[in-house]
């Protein structure tokens, strides 16, 4: 079998929300391996060092981070607590999110709030701590998480996809203010996988009924989506900017 030949990020200092468990998580572990240093950050600070160790026990570079990203305090404490350790930020990966499925009549300002936090205003936060911290002869790089709900309505989906249309609107809008800065901006949509967090709100038969309806047959990995990020922030994309990268085996191309 041939060796897999990985993008050379040995350069980059990369922040990541979300990152204690599932596509963070995988996230971290891949671009590690491809030489980056990572910092972890995760609401849950178990997870986010459980994810750091095993970034170093596989020979890489981590800080672990308790956080609440959805603070703006918290988050910039945060993000300068890992660029002091550092020496700069080079990219953040917005991942963070809180999900949620329930009809229109079921949802409450608790849970908009609880998800608009998690998974729009950390992404603000993160930008922002993006350009605080980046070497501004240099440039830097921000990878958002979009979804395919941004291009196809499903029900009971509403708060979610409406703050995957943000974060989708947000990327688009940054693109243009900070490619003057060196900024890159961009995001990743990735289809149906099944991490543990999403098999705690569908279950199996669901994502059964889902892979005989994604055009390649087949649900998405969570390897899919680190190969797409690693891609974005290497030198290879040096040329790509304010791009959503649809990684769902086509369901957004699929009416």
């Amino acid at each position: 079998m041939a060796k897999e030949l990985l993008p050379d990020l040995s350069d980059l200092v990369v922040l990541i929300t979300g990152a204690g468990r599932g596509l963070g998580r995988s996230a971290a572990l891949h671009l590690s391996r491809c030489g980056a240093v990572v910092g972890v950050a995760d609401i849950d600070g178990a997870s986010a060092a459980d994810t750091a160790a095993k970034v170093k026990a596989a020979g890489g570079q981590a800080d672990s981070f308790t956080c609440d990203v959805s603070g703006q305090d918290a988050f910039a404490a945060m993000a300068a607590d890992f660029a002091k350790r550092r020496g700069r930020i080079d990219a953040v990966i917005n991942n963070a999110a809180f999900l949620k499925y329930e009809p229109l009549e079921s949802v409450t300002e608790a849970t908009v709030d609880k998800m608009l936090g998690a998974g729009f205003k950390s992404a603000i936060w993160g930008s922002q701590a993006l350009v605080r911290h980046m070497r501004p002869d240099i440039g830097g790089s921000i990878i958002n998480l979009s979804s395919p709900v941004i291009v196809r309505g499903y029900p009971t989906t509403l708060v979610y996809s409406a703050i995957k249309s943000a974060v989708t609107s947000l990327t688009r809008t940054l693109a243009a203010e900070l490619g003057p800065r060196k900024i890159r901006v961009n995001a990743v949509a990735p289809g149906s996988v099944p991490t543990p967090g999403a098999l705690g709100i569908n279950d199996a038969a669901e994502y059964e009924r889902r892979a005989r309806t994604i055009p390649l047959r087949r649900l998405g990995r969570e390897s899919d989506n680190d190969k797409a990020i690693a891609f974005l922030l290497s030198r290879d994309a040096e040329f790509i900017h304010g791009a959503v990268l649809q990684v769902d085996g086509g369901i957004s191309a699929s009416a």
